[in-house]
């Protein structure tokens, strides 16, 4: 089956046909279009995006003292397990999957997002240190003003969801992942208008695999439709898959030395210019819908 993306890039967007083996959520299947390339469609995403060689070359050259130094580390028995590793979760680099661009345009209302929301994830142990304290929530839950629906996906279904319970203003939103398995983001739009969403993984933008920036372009969600994405963006034509791993073996730390943000999933929302907004804000509505006239009696 296919599910449909659509990549902004400057003032243009790029369709992106993701092949995958599970059903479309949230829409029926999409026929792909060959895929065109078009010398005047812009910043294409594969300009700045990881390639398969140049993370190659990272994970094996030998010649990399860098590295080298690591592994002497992480082999020294005088050191302790905590002092080799970093506890829990983060997001490695999984097998390619295909993934064809088109081109649309779409044009942001603001540079400012108009809402943003976070999904932190970690392994049981990781969870329990995290919030102590939680209850199952439901993996599918809304954002910027319930425009959006989002959550994490696994291969066998929606990821283990929770709620810590709120305390001293906290009240994050976490899922349990399982080292070595691969996962996706699913985004719904359940406005009336496209959106466009920009995503981070261990505070890294998914299309480029650099450190995430509202000012970077993102995938387009149209009005009613869902969207699943499913790696680190790698070339044209190729995603690299979102897989749970050490830190140690994560992209953020393989490709930038640096795992400061890792067990964290943004995303920013962004509307479309000389949109209505009342097409967009179901919340308002409904609300409006549902005033009364008089107050209630003492």
């Amino acid at each position: 089956m296919k599910l449909k993306l659509i990549i902004a890039s400057g003032a243009t967007l790029m369709a992106i046909f993701i092949s995958s083996c599970s059903g479309p959520v949230g829409h029926p299947p999409v026929s792909a279009p060959e895929f065109e390339s078009s010398p005047t469609a812009g910043l294409r995403s594969g300009d700045y995006a990881v390639t398969r060689n140049s993370i190659d070359a990272i994970l094996n050259n030998p010649q990399r003292q860098q590295t080298e130094n690591i592994d002497a580390l992480l082999n020294n028995p005088k050191l302790t397990k905590r002092e080799k590793e970093r506890p829990g979760l983060a997001t490695g680099w999984g097998e390619e999957k295909t993934s064809l661009m088109s081109n649309e345009s779409f044009t942001r209302a603001s540079q400012k997002p108009v809402g943003l929301d976070v999904i932190y994830y970690n392994d049981a142990e990781g969870l329990k240190a995290m919030a102590p304290n939680k209850y199952k929530t439901d993996a599918l839950q809304t954002a910027a003003g319930s425009m959006v629906e989002w959550g994490i996906k696994g291969k066998f279904g929606y990821l283990s969801s929770y709620k810590e319970y709120g305390y001293m203003g906290s009240n994050k939103r976490l899922v349990l992942g399982k080292n070595d398995s691969t996962y996706s983001i699913v985004i719904k739009n359940r406005s009336k208008s496209a959106l466009e969403i920009v995503a981070s993984v261990d505070g890294l933008d998914v299309q480029d695999g650099k450190p995430a920036a509202f000012s970077k372009r993102g995938y387009i969600v149209p009005a009613g439709e869902t969207v699943e994405i499913q790696g680190f963006r790698t070339s044209e034509t190729k995603v690299a898959a979102f897989k749970f791993s050490t830190v140690t073996n994560s992209y953020a730390n393989m490709r930038h030395g640096e795992t400061t943000n890792v067990g964290v999933i943004g995303i920013a929302v962004f509307t479309q210019k000389d949109v209505d907004p009342w097409t967009w804000m179901p919340q308002e509505v409904t609300k409006r819908k549902n005033a009364s006239p008089f107050a209630v009696a003492p």
